[in-house]
């Protein structure tokens, strides 16, 4: 069985909320294996029927039942149960077939009614109405077989309907999983009692555990569907199939009883103890990965009866857990970082972006590209010198062939895309390009004379993009005319593989000109968030505070390393000196000297950077910086590094006070983080507290089970946390601590901080 490591790192922000493409449509594949015939009978010497249809006659004999857009729907409200009384009452019917409707069988959760519950909008039904008064005793139980014809998705909900019935045939694309635990609760349908008795108890723990669906061809050498046949051949496949039952030709099957897949009791005890030690290992600040496999365990132990009331207990537990909500927040915040107030309620349709070109071949001007051909754009990287110009278009090469490596791609796909990539040293081919993204170093006279440039060569209605993370659009644009093309494009590295786009408006960017770069977003499977125009916009403005915080507190005394682990302990992937080693000192000191002089009231002017620099240590790339790293990168503590500390303090001249708990630890680097979030809601340049939330999630891996940072320090109270901060402020020295007014205001008045701020729709 795989580790449950995907499941872990897509909760650290690399992919928070796949659920999102579960509920696309499928993939459209090939067919690969058709249902084999079934066997021909002679019906009173008349000719033989067609194995995979069924008669007019027999079809008036077969109950369609369509399920609605999710499965919860027809449970909760009884449509289901209705559905197979009927049957049972109507002599005309022998059997039923359960389906969906445009092409999807079931997308699973309604998640609004999740929060609807949580809320106490919508009263939960009755504990064990759905998995066992309904999908057991009543779709199982029944004495008229039933068949689920899977095609699209079946998913959470859907796919536990699809194994109470007595077989289920799928269409090879179609993507079957319960993604429960991506929401922070599990399977409540029955599925953690079936799924083993189908797939055997590895695979179902890894399907539930990790969320990651498997298509229809896998299922069926899974066991988990009894054959895979062509959308047109679903239905009248699926009908025939319960015909056989009836008439025994095929077994009747109750999942809940199978005992074959499920492996010997000492091979089961190895595979739970197994799983059990990986997930608190993994996800030590989860409960619910182990709750899962407490309820599976339940089921072999105690029967899967027993396994089923368990699960009810537990999911309903779950279902108003703070993991819960907080993971249905982010759910639904990413979902609508796509409507921006002021922009898109304008009815603009996007223009269509033919061709995009880019300045800057290094890591991420290649990323970028990368991320633009993998979607069909044709791609034009620029760059100053031949050499430059090889090594970028052999960095989009490496992370193509990384892809193929993982298969994820084969050597076919791999030519076609790379064919979408031209290398150019001149301007000539920007003549026709729709968007030109700027990808060099942060340097603003440089960045001026790019854009100079390309408002001589592009179209006029070339929309002219940069990917600064931090210097203010209006300078870069200070020598062009164009003003109402000039957008930011921030991308965060690895940019062909995080998620998130930073878009950047200036006061006069063209609403057009959003819309197009949003729909440019979602085409190449990015999360966006649209802000306004400042010294590191909303991401990385937000978080200047989080390195700051930390080194002040190593010069006032605070262990480096404790910081670092109470920092990943909380859920970080990495803490904020394993951060700076990263990205490097020179990036480090470069965008700390934009907010020093942008920002100089409330800065924290450390030595210990400059005096690293001086020893020469510049972070992971020279295998030296607040940690050694070996030839595979490994990170070590470095006994070296007390010394160069020592003399930090000792140049700053503060009070050394080195007792902090992990909890005081966490609060100091995050509350300043908090209260510059404040500041960007109050000055317009995010229009909703949970795009804040996206963004620390998706650009800075702030742990998604917290919500984001806005919904995790409501979670704790404006009151609380403005109180910490005044107390700081009186502590050190400076305005570091300072709470902002909105913060203030707010804790006056015991308010949520993320409360929509309605004059940020002017800055729009």
């Amino acid at each position: 069985m795989r580790s449950i490591k995907e499941y872990v790192e897509s909760m650290q922000g690399a992919d928070p909320l796949p659920i999102e493409q579960y509920r696309r449509d499928s993939f459209g594949l090939t067919c690969k294996k058709k249902l084999k015939p079934i066997t021909p009978v002679s019906d009173g010497g008349s000719k033989q029927r067609d194995a995979t249809k069924a008669s007019p006659e027999e079809e008036s004999e077969i109950g369609c039942k369509k399920l609605r857009k999710t499965a919860m729907e027809d449970l909760r409200e009884k449509g289901l149960e209705e559905c197979y009384e009927q049957a049972l009452q109507r002599d005309d019917v022998k059997a039923i077939v359960v389906t969906g409707a445009k092409g999807k069988f079931s997308g699973g959760f309604d998640i609004t009614a999740f929060g609807g519950m949580q809320g106490g909008n919508i009263a939960p039904p009755k504990p064990g109405f759905m998995s066992v008064e309904v999908l057991t005793d009543t779709v199982e139980a029944t004495r008229k077989p039933s068949v689920a014809a899977i095609d699209g998705l079946a998913l959470g909900g859907g796919l536990e309907v699809a194994m109470a019935c007595h077989a289920r045939i799928s269409t090879p694309s179609a993507q079957l999983g319960l993604p429960e635990l991506r929401l922070g609760v599990i399977p409540g349908f029955g599925g953690t009692q079936r799924l083993p008795r189908l797939v055997g108890l590895s695979k179902a723990l890894e399907m539930m555990l990790t969320s990651k669906p498997v298509k229809g061809e896998e299922a069926h050498d899974l066991g988990l569907v009894d054959a895979t046949v062509s959308p047109d051949e679903l239905i009248n496949t699926a009908r025939q199939w319960a015909l056989d039952i009836l008439e025994a030709k095929r077994p009747w099957v109750k999942s809940l009883y199978k005992t074959d897949k499920i492996e010997p009791h000492g091979e089961a005890r190895e595979i739970l103890k197994f799983t059990r030690t990986q997930a608190r290992k993994q996800a030590p600040n989860l409960e619910h990965p182990i709750v899962c496999i407490d309820v599976v365990v339940e089921g072999i132990v105690s029967g899967p009866r027993a396994g089923l009331w368990k699960e009810v207990e537990a999911f309903q537990g779950l279902l108003h857990s703070d993991t819960c909500k907080s993971l249905i927040h982010i759910f639904f915040a990413q979902r609508g970082t796509s409507r921006v107030p002021g922009i898109t309620d304008r009815g603009l349709v996007p223009r269509r972006i033919s061709k995009v070109a880019i300045l800057g071949g290094g890591l991420m001007g290649s990323g970028i590209a990368t991320a633009l051909i993998l979607s069909n754009y044709p791609v034009v990287l620029k760059e100053v010198n031949e050499n430059f110009l090889q090594a970028g278009v052999g960095r989009v090469r490496a992370n193509l062939q990384s892809r193929v490596k993982k298969g994820k791609m084969n050597e076919e796909k791999f030519l076609k895309t790379l064919s979408l990539l031209k290398g150019v040293l001149d301007y000539e081919s920007f003549r026709d390009v729709d968007m030109v993204i700027e990808a060099v170093i942060e340097n603003a006279s440089l960045k001026q004379q790019f854009f100079s440039d390309l408002e001589k060569y592009c179209p006029p209605h070339c929309i002219l993009a940069s990917n600064t993370s931090t210097i203010d659009l209006n300078l870069i644009g200070e020598k062009t005319r164009s003003h109402d093309r000039i957008i930011g494009a921030h991308f965060f590295s690895p940019t062909h593989i995080m998620p998130l786009l930073e878009i950047v408006h200036t006061e006069k960017t063209s609403p057009q000109v959003i819309v197009d770069l949003l729909d440019v977003g979602k085409k190449i499977k990015k999360t966006p968030i649209v802000v306004g125009n400042c010294t590191g916009f909303a991401v990385n403005r937000m978080f200047f505070p989080y390195t700051q915080a930390a080194l002040l507190l190593v010069e006032h005394g605070a262990d480096l390393y404790q910081i670092d682990r109470a920092v990943t302990k909380f859920g970080m992937p990495m803490g904020p000196f394993r951060l700076c080693d990263l990205v490097g000192f020179g990036v480090v000191i470069a965008t700390g000297t934009q907010f020093v002089e942008n920002f100089p009231e409330r800065t924290y002017k450390s030595m210990l950077i400059p005096i690293m620099q001086e020893d020469k240590r510049a972070g992971e790339a020279t295998r030296k910086g607040f940690y050694v790293y070996n030839d595979k990168r490994k990170a070590s503590p470095d006994p070296e590094i007390k010394k160069i500390v020592q003399k930090a303090r000792e140049i700053s001249g503060v009070n050394v006070d080195p007792k902090l708990s992990d909890k005081d630890i966490v609060e100091m680097v995050f509350f300043p983080v908090v209260n510059e979030a404040c500041r960007v809601l109050a000055e317009g340049i995010a229009v909703k507290a949970s795009d804040l939330d996206i963004a620390a999630v998706m650009g800075m891996g702030f742990p998604p089970y917290r919500g984001g940072i806005m919904f995790w320090a409501d979670s704790l109270g404006s009151k609380y946390i403005c109180s910490k901060l005044e107390e700081w402020s009186n502590v050190y020295d400076g305005g570091f601590f300072k709470p902002c007014a909105y913060l203030a205001e707010r804790a006056t008045k015991e308010a949520l901080l993320s409360t929509l701020v309605e004059r940020a729709k002017s800055r729009l």
